[in-house]
């Protein structure tokens, strides 16, 4: 027991805390950018173009396919930016599919009149999406876009072994180190996983608490 007390300092604390801090950063980014990434997205597989629609088609089917570390380490390697910016790009990146079908699904909520109103007023298509589309979507999505929050933070833990970013995973490995017993390396690890399941299931109590309001609204 004194083992794990030993732990507990605030510094230790802190040293974890700062650590959170970065990777609540870096999801709060890559989600806000994959927002409107994946309604560029959305809304060019609407389009009546068959190019701009196999665009998108092709970037939603790359990223889902294809493993979230792989782009981490090309944002980091090949595009060799610096690890902040490189876990935001890559994130964004792939969220952004993800995100990309959430807004098909808020768009497709909207009910048609809406877009035969903006059009017959004379709104560009630009214009009808940003003022009176997405807006009214936007509360649909918003369930699914934290829940894709959460997802997120979560998967920020690939980042210490793949671009050694001292987020809250890294800064935990980092800490091990100065620690040689099993006692201890252990209670690190549940502390950790204390601190992701509390950030996470807040997020997704408050998800549940959403979708009820929403309903009860109907």
């Amino acid at each position: 027991m004194s083992d794990i007390l030993a732990l507990l300092t605030w510094t230790n604390l802190r040293f974890l805390l700062e650590g959170l801090g970065l990777t609540l950063i870096i999801s709060a980014l890559s989600i806000a950018c994959s927002v409107v990434l994946g309604a560029v997205i959305s809304i060019m597989r609407g389009s009546r173009l068959r190019v701009v629609r196999g665009i998108s088609i092709a970037y939603v089917e790359l990223f889902k396919n294809t493993p979230l570390l792989l782009w981490i380490m090309f944002t980091f390697f090949v595009a060799q930016l610096p690890p902040l910016p490189a876990a935001v790009v890559a994130f964004t990146l792939f969220t952004a599919a993800s995100v990309a079908e959430i807004v098909r699904g808020g768009l497709a909520s909207v009910p048609a009149g809406q877009y035969e109103a903006a059009r017959s007023q004379g709104f560009s298509a630009p214009q009808m999406y940003v003022l009176i589309i997405l807006p009214q979507a936007l509360r649909n999505m918003v369930p699914a876009l934290l829940s894709q929050f959460v997802t997120t933070i979560k998967d920020t833990s690939y980042l210490w072994g793949a671009i050694a970013l001292q987020e809250l995973m890294g800064r935990g490995m980092i800490l091990m180190n100065s620690y040689n017993s099993t006692v201890q390396i252990f209670a690190i690890f549940a502390l950790m996983a204390l601190i992701y399941f509390a950030v996470c299931f807040t997020l997704s109590q408050f998800v549940r608490a959403y979708q009820k309001r929403l309903k009860g609204a109907r």
